[in-house]
């Protein structure tokens, strides 16, 4: 049985559903690319990146996983330009992330890679959102646990941008709930397309 694409979902898909099929067509898309034009892409999205980059302080990133796009190019730039990268830092399961100035190098609770909890706590002016989809509005689905959902409104004045492959973006508006922050823009190796 062939899986619908998401712009196929009905209008009441529930959050689960349209997971579910982005998840899969995600991992489709990412098989399908060869190493360099993974590498092509992800440095396309480094240079589209590199004008608000060169502008933030504090850079809120995150360690990738899955099929997600890396950030690491833009990072990479970022760190030449003196610019702070922060990356979540989780103390355990069930406790609310905070970001964390520092190579993500151990292994955290949920098997992410994550700056020692020594390295010092940042607030970033910038953070870059993984996610899994991002619809018409900003709202974007991620992986169903809520961490982002739960720090995003305590970061006061911070730029909000989700990063994703072109095909994360639905023409659609996704379901939301009371408490979901949406994004400011969504970035893709396509380009950066800003929401009201």
């Amino acid at each position: 049985m062939a899986v619908p694409s998401p712009q196929e979902l009905a209008p009441d898909a529930t959050k689960d559903e349209i997971r579910r099929i982005v998840r899969q067509q995600r991992r489709r898309y990412v098989c399908s690319l060869e190493s360099s034009t993974r590498h092509a892409l992800e440095e396309k999205l480094a240079d589209l990146l590199a004008p608000m980059l060169a502008a933030a302080r504090v850079i809120g990133a995150y360690s990738p996983i899955g099929g997600e796009i890396s950030p690491a190019p833009a990072l990479a730039r970022a760190k030449r330009l003196g610019r702070t990268i922060a990356y979540p830092t989780f103390e355990d399961d069930l406790a609310r992330f905070i970001y964390r100035a520092g190579e993500p190098d151990i292994p955290g609770p949920h098997r992410i890679e994550q700056p020692r909890s020594t390295c010092p706590e940042a607030s970033p002016d910038l953070v870059l959102v993984p996610l899994l989809a991002v619809g018409n509005r900003g709202y974007r689905l991620g992986q169903g646990k809520g961490h982002f959902d739960r720090v995003l409104p305590t970061l006061s004045g911070a730029r909000f941008v989700g990063i994703g492959w072109q095909m994360q973006r639905l023409d659609r508006d996704l379901p939301h709930d009371d408490w979901d922050v949406p994004l400011h823009c969504f970035a893709s190796p396509r380009g950066i397309e800003e929401f009201d």
